[in-house]
């Protein structure tokens, strides 16, 4: 990047680690300026420590995006800090109890209602605020949805549903955006290799109801997916991305 050229800035939420981390990296090696969100400050400091040799200026700031006065902290930094958004990566998200739907505690439903939902609903209207009145205006919207965007896996009715609304929710954004040059994309992971996916190298239940190992791809190239969804101009939006282990059970019948 040559002095002349203003860097992008980018918003990960959920950036402490796992996809989060990895795009957060990818975005600021590429020169963009991040702004890390989660909930754990000392995990944020952590990547931003691991960022100084890259391109980009990482800003860490604590949120809770289930909780809108959180959120609206958020954006005053961003606006007081940089002055603008570019691209917001709606990635913060949790799973849920694997139980039966009547085993699910209400509370539970409801935290991840929050935090995949509510979360995204509370990050978008922000940014959607910020990108319609900023100069250049517009910026580029990206939510993380997942293979269960699709389909279900057994015992995953919160995780599920909360994913298949996010669809709903990248349509409406990228409808209503239109006017204002905001467009917004949702890429659909399937079996990353982080924290969270762990499990499916010890192996997970299928539909049938086997146990089985599934197999998983390396986090980076979800990173390269997304820095290709960030890089495109307005004019032009990967509406919808999948992004999966070749060999997981999601296509045809396993």
């Amino acid at each position: 990047m040559t002095e002349t050229e203003v860097r992008k800035i980018a918003l990960v939420t959920g950036a402490g680690s796992g996809i989060g981390r990895a795009c957060a990296l990818r975005l600021l090696e590429h020169g963009y300026n991040v702004v890390l969100a989660g909930r754990r400050h000392a995990a944020l400091d952590a990547v931003a420590q691991e960022a100084q040799h890259l391109n980009g200026e990482a800003l860490a700031v604590a949120c809770d995006v289930t909780d809108a006065a959180s959120v609206a902290a958020l954006f005053d930094q961003i606006r007081e800090r940089f002055g603008r958004l570019d691209v917001l990566f709606n990635n913060a998200g949790r799973n849920g109890s694997p139980v039966d739907i009547d085993q699910l505690d209400i509370d539970e439903w409801r935290s991840i209602v929050d935090t995949n939902l509510t979360g995204v609903f509370l990050c978008t209207r922000a940014a959607f605020g910020l990108m319609k009145t900023q100069s250049p205006r517009g910026g580029r919207i990206i939510n993380n949805g997942s293979i269960s965007a699709h389909a279900p896996r057994p015992n995953s009715v919160g995780y599920t549903a909360t994913k298949h609304a996010i669809t709903g929710l990248t349509k409406a954004v990228s409808l209503d955006g239109r006017q204002y040059d905001i467009v917004c994309g949702q890429i659909d992971i399937g079996n990353a290799e982080t924290e969270m996916a762990a499990r499916m190298a010890r192996g997970v239940r299928q539909a049938n109801g086997e146990i089985a190992v599934e197999p998983l791809m390396d986090v980076r190239h979800v990173a390269d997916a997304v820095l290709h969804m960030a890089e495109l101009p307005l004019s032009a939006n990967v509406q919808f991305m999948t992004i999966m282990a070749s060999k997981m059970p999601f296509v045809g019948r396993g």
